[in-house]
């Protein structure tokens, strides 16, 4: 991955809008990156003193939080969640019903290619 991947995927991280949610692999689709969650998961981990990037918007797919149930990161990413309106009981997130599904334009003017 080159420095143009991660700068589009610090671009589409701060699109996703407040109160919706992406898995990591869903960013790693996005940006043309399919099967690259992990990738995605090292970028944000070694960005995470990074507060430009909504960080706290990025789940495991299966809308569990990012981070050990009970960490101080587990509890930073759903009390910043919980903000923006995002339920989250038992550690996780309903992804049918938070998972951002961006549109045309958003893929289009918001990331650069």
């Amino acid at each position: 991955m080159n420095k143009n991947d991660l700068r589009r995927l610090y671009q589409l991280i701060n699109a996703i809008p407040a109160g919706t949610v992406c898995s990591y692999g869903q960013l790693a689709d996005l940006i043309g990156k399919p099967g690259r969650a992990r990738w995605v998961g090292k970028m944000l981990n070694q960005s995470s003193d990074d507060i430009s990037i909504n960080w706290h918007r990025v789940l495991r797919s299966s809308g569990e939080l990012a981070f050990a149930k009970f960490s101080d990161m587990a509890i930073q990413q759903k009390i910043l969640l919980q903000q923006e309106g995002v339920v989250v009981k038992s550690w996780r997130v309903d992804m049918k019903s938070f998972q951002w599904q961006p549109s045309l334009a958003d893929m289009l003017f918001v990331i650069e290619g």
